[in-house]
């Protein structure tokens, strides 16, 4: 589901499942609504005042057309009344759970740290949060913890030194096709997972990186990007100047000019999202033939790499570009953009003056957020990222109970039957291409609430009196934890979602469903609400992370994860037509003049989005055989609905929302919501006519499984 991450992992097939045919996208909606931009700072958005039901009957707006704007109908007052708080750059339903989550974990954080007796995980736990909020200790110690990744860097003197330092620097932190996490500040990223070409066996996969903003075109395009620039060249100056660094300005230049260059040869986002084009092997030997400019036998012994023969390369272009630009420009260009990034990457955990800088161009200029987090917030979210597993251990014993976890996991079996019986009824597909998919549905394994097995964090030293060490010593602790799976089998109860994350996941290398125990709370799923608003909203989160296996994306692997073509010609191409339809429905979704949806960059959620609610509204009613009766008015096919709905409620600033159209495989929430216009059931459900905004003629709702 991955509204969350992308989260494509789920086993099942479903692809798409009816061609719709025709002759011109629908119009976009008149009625969708605007992005919220709070105009100041605001006190904390409140929390929705739920019904005996389960969903939010005040924050819906009734004088709306439900056929005209459902997202207005569903959440208008809500969306009237709810300011995003200051210290955030959006508000959505997994805002509220992800505060509750925060609140739930900072006493297990708090407790930890000041237990003075405490032994093991929860004295790691407690040290590491006792050091990120000791701002005085912080404060005292100003640029010594970072002078030795400075001085380290200014001895650097010749092009090999330049390739150990930056082999030194790679880190396992991308994502490609699980949490769809494709940045990294850093040269190059490493993601370690089983192998697309042999799923048994795990492989290196080297991504681009090297660009302190998100996206090549925050550098190349015009417009607000431009005015960007110039703020980042500002903020890279400012952080020389802090670390008493002479000539910022010049330097600031002589890194943008670099990163411009990166950028130029780096790969699009919809071109990262292509499986595809992202599977290429490479032998060790072949990335100085391919790739020359870079000393890669230096890289890669730095690296801890030294030993391993084979990779995959995701963006070979940008690869072989960047390692140009290694050899092409200045050893004293590169040695400022090292500088620079040391200093970005401390500067959160450096006195009070290096953590504002950073949050003035990475949080208000690029994301439009007035006001930085409370420190304990930051504190926890930075225990999370170290300490994650060891947290969540004890989160699950306080706050996922046994009877929430069976009930997740009856909804689960049926959801799946549900789609089983999805693939069953398409009339379309073959029967050779229905059995694999049937195989990839009944091959599929979900993980409800945590990991069977805990992550060991023995290895990992925290000290009570070094933020930045810490935080360099847990990077490089997950680092080595991922170099220590290659050459062995391929581990598939590893979790790579956290309990207390609101989120869910599809792993298609493994044929894998992730649902977090943070995420099986309401408004998602709540233990006393009618069933209707449940399987509208997790039940639907649920049927998208299946989905995600028959997506445009999950449909290139098979049943063991491969990446493999299971299907007949005529089925791909009758599944390609629906997804160019549904693509093309979401490209004429438009929060801003100048500004649309990319259809094509968020085909796979899309399609994960039709599929998984039509799957939730078929497995509701395998459930319950006999029509329920109203509750308050609504019928439930109704609640249903309107549970989807509501899970997607949100608001966000411009900024925020700009970076996530270019950026993200996900729509906003305002058109995820309008999922509904391509069931065929939730045009009798609301009384939607002809003439409506979001009517679409029967040929033109496009089936997805």
């Amino acid at each position: 589901m991955s509204t969350l991450s992308r989260t494509i992992s789920l086993a099942l097939l479903a692809a798409a499942l009816g061609a719709c045919e025709r002759s011109a996208p629908p119009q976009a909606p008149a009625a969708a609504p605007a992005p919220a931009v709070a105009e100041a700072p605001a006190a904390a958005a409140p929390k929705p005042v739920l019904g005996d039901f389960g969903f939010d009957a005040a924050g819906m707006d009734r004088a709306v057309a439900p056929g005209d704007d459902f997202f207005g109908y569903a959440n208008g007052a809500w969306v009237k009344n709810t300011e995003i708080p200051a210290d955030r750059s959006s508000y959505n339903s997994f805002t509220t759970l992800t505060e509750q989550a925060l609140k739930d974990t900072r006493a297990i954080v708090e407790e930890a740290a000041a237990k003075a007796d405490a032994t093991g995980d929860l004295a790691k736990i407690g040290g590491y949060y006792a050091a990120f909020m000791d701002e005085a200790g912080i404060e005292a110690k100003g640029l010594a913890p970072v002078k030795p990744a400075l001085d380290a860097i200014a001895a650097i003197k010749d092009k090999p030194a330049l390739a150990r330092s930056l082999g030194d620097s790679l880190r396992a932190d991308v994502d490609l096709l699980n949490a769809t996490n494709y940045y990294t500040a850093n040269l190059f990223g490493l993601w370690v997972t089983a192998n697309l070409l042999e799923p048994r066996e795990y492989a290196p996969y080297l991504v681009q990186g090297g660009l302190g903003m998100p996206d090549r075109d925050f550098y190349l395009e015009g417009g607000r990007m431009a005015e960007l620039r110039t703020q980042y060249a500002a903020y890279v100056a400012k952080l020389f100047e802090l670390a008493g660094v002479a000539g910022g300005e010049a330097k600031a230049k002589r890194i943008l000019a670099l990163e411009t260059a990166i950028a130029r040869v780096h790969a699009s986002q919809l071109e990262t999202n292509d499986v595809q084009k992202g599977a290429n092997a490479w032998a060790a030997a072949d990335f100085a033939k391919r790739a020359p400019g870079l000393d890669w036998a230096a890289f890669f012994e730095a690296a801890g790499l030294k030993s391993q023969a084979n990779f995959i390369v995701w963006q070979p272009k940008a690869v072989s570009g960047i390692a140009a630009l290694v050899g092409k420009e200045p050893l004293d260009a590169w040695k400022d953009w090292l500088a620079f990034h040391a200093l970005d990457d401390a500067a959160p955990y450096l006195p009070k003056a290096f953590a504002d800088a950073h949050f003035a161009f990475h949080g208000t200029a690029l994301s439009g957020t007035p006001q930085q987090q409370d420190r304990w917030k930051r504190g926890i979210n930075e225990v999370n990222h170290a300490l994650g597993e060891a947290v969540g251990k004890v989160y699950v014993e306080r706050h996922f109970s046994p009877e929430t976890k069976a009930r997740a996991d009856a909804m689960v079996k049926n959801v799946i039957a549900a789609f089983g019986r999805r693939i069953d009824a398409l009339e379309w597909m073959t029967p050779q291409t229905k059995a694999r998919a049937k195989a990839k549905l009944e091959g599929l394994e979900v993980g409800m609430g945590y990991p069977d097995a805990w992550r060991d964090y023995s290895a990992l030293d925290v000290r009570r009196d070094d933020a930045v060490g810490n935080v360099q010593r847990a990077g490089r602790f997950e680092y080595q934890r991922n170099l220590a799976k290659l050459g062995k089998p391929v581990d598939r109860g590893e979790w790579f979602l956290l309990p207390q994350e609101v989120n869910a996941l599809n792993v298609p290398l493994e044929n894998r469903l992730i649902f977090p125990a943070a995420i099986l709370h309401a408004p998602f799923f709540d233990g006393a609400a009618d069933d209707a608003v449940n399987y509208g909203a997790i039940g639907a989160v649920i049927g998208h992370e299946i989905s995600h296996s028959f997506d445009n994306s999950g449909a290139l692997f098979d049943e063991t994860g491969k990446l493999a073509n299971w299907w007949s010609k005529e089925d791909l191409e009758h599944f390609e037509a629906a997804g160019a339809a549904l693509a093309a429905q979401f490209d004429t979704y438009k929060p801003f003049p100048d500004l649309a949806v990319n259809g094509k960059l968020t085909l796979g959620e899309n399609i994960a989005d039709v599929a998984g609610l039509a799957t939730a509204f078929d497995a509701y009613h395998l459930a319950h055989a006999a029509e329920g009766e109203a509750i308050d008015g609504f019928t439930p096919d109704q609640r249903l609905f309107l549970g989807w709905a509501q899970a997607w409620r949100s608001k966000a600033r411009e900024p925020a929302l700009r970076n996530t159209i270019l950026t993200n495989v996900h729509a906003p929430g305002q058109y995820r919501a309008l999922t509904v216009r391509n069931l065929d059931a939730w045009y009798p459900a609301f009384d939607v006519k002809p003439g409506q905004a979001l009517y679409l003629a029967p040929e033109q709702r496009v089936k997805v499984w």
